[in-house]
Formats: structure tokens, sequence, C-alpha cells
């Protein structure tokens, strides 16, 4: 089979397109035979030597959806999808034509969703689901999307949006809050005259019950842009992993920061949060994602390359 494999870190220059034997699912294990598998920024740290609990040599790739061909009965030909911290890192992941996996780390896949849309969620969404569980959004929750244009802001508004919460997007350029307003959410231009303290008000009189900061930049202010016990979630962080924070705005509003960490999740903890998607999805309560890039994994380490220079939207390899 052909998968993109790397046996150093350090450069992305290790990474290769290579063959190898397919592989033979172990008891409890399904073979899933790859139709689509995304592409997210850890699978590009990952080679580049950022996570040193990955082990070598390895196929990289966290999301897949395919059809399994081998494993238990109640599975043999069904479409699944799925993620987790294992796959890429101390598993071989999916960015390969099979990919083995427990049994218990995969999910159905949602009948309204194509196996590229399905591979292109995997992190982004449970990403979002696991912010939104965390801050307790609901019904009614007074919730600000900083990134709405991302991957991950995408997700979380729409997973928002079929929870019945109150959501605004916030977004760097005005054709991306055009975009935004296009799908009926309010935005925010975050290069407006307006302090984002200010546009969060001009929305919610008392604040954002939830800030979900998903580019790591607004932190300070999104603090100011709470309300009273409100939750702020964040998923990365600056180059250098320290932010200054204005502490006494902090505990005076009696607000708190929410780390949120998808690496901490297992396939099998992750299959059952898609389980519960797929549910979503299929009952139409979930919009299905934006068409994502798709590129034939033959040309993996180039779009490994291009994506690490600059991010040019979401990129699905699709196997032939």
């Amino acid at each position: 089979m052909k998968a993109l494999r790397f046996a150093k870190t350090g450069d992305l220059k290790y990474l290769e397109l290579a063959q190898c034997p397919k592989p033979h699912p172990a008891a409890g294990e399904v073979l899933v035979q790859l139709k689509a598998a995304g592409l997210n920024q850890s699978d590009i740290s990952n080679v580049l030597g950022k996570h040193p609990y990955t082990t070598l040599p390895r196929t990289p790739g966290r999301d897949f959806a395919g059809v399994v061909i081998e494993g238990p009965q109640g599975l043999l030909g069904k479409a699944v999808w799925g993620t987790g911290n294992q796959f890429g890192f101390t598993r071989d992941g999916s960015h390969a034509e099979y990919l083995t996996a427990p049994a218990q780390a995969v999910a159905l896949k949602p009948e309204s969703l194509s196996f590229v849309q399905a591979a292109s969620c995997g992190v982004p969404y449970t990403t979002a689901w696991s912010a939104l569980e965390r801050c307790s959004v609901k019904e009614g929750t007074r919730l600000l999307v900083i990134g709405a244009a991302g991957a991950v802001g995408s997700a979380a508004l729409a997973l928002a949006r079929a929870r019945g919460a109150e959501v605004v997007g916030a977004v760097r350029r005005g054709e991306q809050a055009d975009s935004l307003k296009t799908r009926g959410f309010d935005a925010i231009v975050l290069s407006g005259e307006k302090t984002l303290a200010e546009a969060a008000k001009a929305h919610f009189a008392n604040g954002a019950e939830v800030v979900f900061d998903t580019t790591g930049a607004w932190l300070p202010e999104s603090i100011s842009a709470t309300a009273q016990y409100g939750r702020i979630a964040v998923i990365v962080a600056p180059a250098d992993g320290r932010v200054t924070l204005p502490m006494r705005d902090l505990y005076r509003r009696g607000a708190s920061i929410v780390g949120i960490n998808t690496m901490l999740l297992t396939g099998e903890q992750c299959a059952l949060t898609l389980a519960e998607m797929g549910k979503a999805f299929n009952a139409g309560k979930l919009a299905a994602p934006a068409s994502p890039q798709e590129r034939p994994l033959d040309s993996g380490t180039e779009i490994y390359v291009e994506q690490s220079r600059a991010r040019r939207g979401k990129i699905v390899f699709v196997m032939t």
C-alpha cells in the first residue's frame, strides 16, 4: 500500500511517500480501507518533532473515513470515521491507503456526509465539541467564537447553533464577516474601531458567557468581553507559550480559563463524540461542513510543505 512515512523528525524533508505492506488487525481491531484523510496542523508539527511522545518510524494523520474490510462481523462493510490521540503518534495514522484501529475507536459515518466531508471533521469538530462541553454551552448560552472563519471556529458555530446557543463569530476581514452572515450568524470584525469588549457587548449587553478563542491571540482582551462567571476556552498559545493577563479583571468577574487539548482524547473517546455528532448530522440538526480541498495522497509531501508555509484552508487527502 502507499503511505506517507517518516523515520526522523525535525524537518519535512524526512516525510516521504512509501510502499508498505498492508497492515493486519490484531484481536479486537478493524482494518479500514481509507477513502479520505484530513490534514491538521498537528500532523505537520508531528513530523517537525514538536510531539516528543511520537514513536518512530511512523505514518502521520489523525482523521479518517473509510470502509471496514476486516474485523468484528458487526462492522464488516460499514462506512466509518474516526480520530484520536494515538493515530499518527503511537500507532500508524491515516495518511495511507489502509489503517488498523481498535474496533471501539471507529464510529459509523453519517450517511448525510461524504467520505471527504467526514474526514474533514475529526480534529476540528472534536476540539469544538470539547470546548462547548467543558464550558457548558447549551440552549441560550451567549457564545463568542474568535477565529470563526477557521476550521475549529466554523465547527464551533455549527455545533453551538445545534445546541440552541446565541452565537456571534469574530473574524479579521470584512469578507469573512459577510460569509458568516450568509450562513445566518452575527459577526464582529476584529480590525474594526471598537475593542473586542465593546463589540461583544454590542451583541450581548452583559458580555459573553463563553468566549472561545481559537487563535491564541485574544486571551487578554477576551477577559473584558466576558460576563460575570464567564468562561474562556483556549486551544493554542503564542510561539513562546506565554501570555500576560489582566488577572485582577479575571478574578473580579469570577471568570475562568479552560484549556482544551484533544491530544488527551483517545480514539475510543473520540468515537463516542463522533457517534453523537453523526446522529445530529443525519437528523439535519447539524449542517454539513463546507467542502474541503481534495488532494491525492501521492502529493502528500508537497502539500505538507505548502501548508507549513501558509495555511490555505482545509485539506483532505483522497485515496485512488
